[in-house]
């Protein structure tokens, strides 16, 4: 199996943002206890690339490790360079898709409208993140399967455990987690890892359903 079938077996990516880069590593073994082990790391992290290289050194193919808010072919790079096994980006930029198909790591732009989902696609990206998915709704992804039923589409934005299983039965492949799942400024004690292990295998016990 691999990186890609892996991601969308799980069904679930964690979104780490804003997070100090010694958290990363509690963060990201605290989600893998809970069965989350999809995880992007933003690109402004400080020494995002360094922290990168930590993840894989310490979990290995236990963990895919990503970069998420990669705005431009140059960030990508750098990134993929560091280990990063996936590419997030908030928008459509077809030089930062053609970049991480060049290295063979897995592409997901942002996009939102028809447009630019099918723009993403035809330019090479496995996955559409469409963003900000909780201003659209659940009901949106339905519409979006009518005339676009072959690309898959993963909500990212605005997800939480009341509404992700909308999304799923609405065809999503899978599911952006933000800060309904990770907010590293509440992260302050060993007490509050062990909540957001908690809160992970909320999420995977509900994704596990579809």
């Amino acid at each position: 199996m691999n990186q890609l079938e892996r991601l969308k077996e799980g069904k679930l990516v964690a979104v780490i943002r804003g997070a100090q880069p010694e958290q990363v590593i509690p963060i990201a073994r605290a989600l893998q206890e809970g069965g989350i082990v999809s995880l992007e790391i933003t690109a402004d992290t400080p020494k995002v690339c360094s922290v990168i290289e930590g993840v894989k050194e310490a979990f290995g193919d236990d963990i895919i490790v990503g970069a998420g808010t990669v705005l431009d072919p140059e960030t990508a790079r750098a990134v993929i360079m560091a280990g990063a096994e996936f590419i997030f980006s908030p928008t459509v930029n077809v030089e930062t898709i053609k970049m991480a198909k060049r290295y063979g790591v897995i592409s997901i732009p942002g996009a939102l409208t028809p447009t630019e989902i099918l723009t993403a696609y035809e330019h090479g990206a496995d996955l559409i993140k469409v963003f900000p998915a909780g201003a659209m709704g659940a009901g949106y992804f339905k519409d979006l399967k009518g005339p676009l039923p072959h690309i898959p589409l993963m909500p990212t934005g605005g997800i939480t455990l009341d509404n992700i299983g909308d999304y799923f039965k609405a065809g999503a492949a899978a599911a952006g987690l933000g800060s309904a799942l990770v907010n590293p400024v509440k992260l302050q004690t060993e007490e509050s890892y062990k909540e957001l292990t908690k809160m992970a295998q909320a999420f995977s016990e509900l994704a596990a359903g579809w």
